[in-house]
């Protein structure tokens, strides 16, 4: 099997916007301030269409709602989650948008109600000026709770968040397909409750979370980094001469651990579910790994159960070199009731700032962390007072536009302001 990076997103390009993002952010480097409470000095402007809060000076639009008729002939389906954006032609870009919606329920007229219809991916084309919604489509069917993903340039990895029988895998999908694609599905990458996919171009290694209340953080490393999705092993984060380390309790900011990797011998869990093979050879536990992000030499990952107040933790996996060790810091988690909660997605902007989404107590918002350690909130869900997750952060690569999706409100919003003035 083979796989051909997209024409407009090159291997060195990419790599290349993701050190241009490090060393924006540089000063990302050092751990955050341990603080009682975090800073919340954007003020938010109340939205007259009771959607979502912003500061002033920023705008929003809807790109499409659940229902909304698609380009293909089929209706937006429901549960947005994640997303990434990807260059397209004559001026536009490209959102590939997941829906977490479990196997055998019934999506929408579109659809139909057949068992083997569930989650999926649609693809939204769009105006890099305005934003305006040019065309849409879904590329990627009969899947079961598509939850998170990631980037890569080969396309967009689009995860299952489930464990059942068939179901359970890491799926490769093409921006550029206007229609329902036949599945790419990439079982190197192991079978089990997945969250996200964060992508190195430089080593083809794949890093991968899984949501579950004692999860492990995984890694595909292949044999070849042209051939990045096939054959190689996968293996387990684990603390370096530690077993089953609950990274979940007990751990202050700037605590830094050296890391080494478990291999996991059955990596579709055909015999022994994925999970309890990391902690049979030593894997350390995560409180809810979900959001994942690639950025020059690090991985960002989200712990969203774990620290003292169970309200989330945000640790940063920074890559070694030749023979070094890979060494993980907790940069911030949740010590008090005003602090973020409970963040799931995790997003590196293109100027280097850290955007968290928050699955936790209403109102859900939107939270930037800022290299000198301040924690700002950037923007609340006031729909039906705020009780729905926020989901899909991401940027066009221009800076210019922020996306996201209010999930259980099926709402796929365009946000567009001064980011990097407002929060400098």
């Amino acid at each position: 099997m083979s796989f051909t990076m997209l024409p407009k997103i090159s291997r060195r390009s990419f790599i290349g916007a993701g050190v241009a993002a490090a060393a924006a952010a540089g000063a990302f480097s050092w751990a955050y301030k341990a603080r009682s409470s975090w800073d919340e000095a954007v003020g938010l402007v109340a939205d007259p269409q009771g959607i979502i809060d912003l500061p002033p000076d920023f705008s929003y639009q809807v790109l499409q709602r659940v229902g909304d008729a698609m380009s293909d002939g089929f209706n937006a389906p429901s549960a947005p989650d994640g997303m990434a954006c990807f260059p397209g032609e004559e001026d536009t870009w490209i959102i590939m948008r997941n829906h977490e919606i479990h196997k055998g329920t019934p999506v929408d007229s579109g659809f139909g109600a057949a068992p083997d219809r569930g989650g999926g991916v649609s693809r939204l084309v769009i105006d890099r000026a305005s934003a305006a919604l040019r065309a849409s489509n879904m590329v990627l069917t009969g899947t079961s709770r598509n939850c998170s993903g990631g980037p890569t340039p080969y396309g967009w990895l689009s995860c299952e968040e489930v464990e059942e029988a068939g179901h359970g895998y890491v799926f490769l999908c093409d921006p550029g397909a206007s229609s329902v694609q036949a599945p790419h599905r990439l079982p190197a990458l192991g079978r089990f409750p997945h969250e996200a996919a964060a992508f190195d171009p430089a080593s083809g290694i794949t890093y991968l979370s899984e949501d579950a209340s004692q999860s492990a953080i995984y890694r595909h490393v292949p044999d070849s980094p042209e051939q990045p999705f096939v054959g190689g092993h996968l293996q387990a984060l684990k603390v370096q001469g530690q077993n089953r380390f609950d990274l979940s309790e007990g751990q202050k900011i700037g605590d830094q651990f050296a890391v080494e990797w478990a291999n996991i011998t059955d990596p579709t869990a055909a015999d022994t579910r994925t999970r309890t093979q990391a902690q049979q050879r030593g894997g350390a536990i995560f409180s809810r790994g979900e959001g994942a992000w690639f950025d020059g030499s690090s991985v960002y990952l989200c712990s969203t159960d774990g620290g003292p107040k169970g309200r989330g933790q945000l640790y940063r996996l920074d890559i070694a070199k030749a023979a070094q060790t890979d060494t993980l810091t907790l940069i911030a988690q949740a010590q008090g009731d005003g602090d973020f909660d409970h963040p799931d997605n995790v997003t590196v902007s293109p100027w280097g700032d850290i955007f968290l989404a928050e699955d936790g107590d209403a109102p859900n918002g939107v939270r930037v962390l800022k290299p000198d350690g301040r924690l700002l909130y950037f923007a609340r869900n006031v729909m039906n007072d705020g009780d729905s997750e926020i989901t899909g952060i991401c940027f066009s690569p221009d800076g210019k536009w922020m996306f996201l999706n209010i999930q259980w409100e099926d709402l796929t919003l365009a946000i567009t302001g001064p980011f990097m003035t407002l929060l400098a």
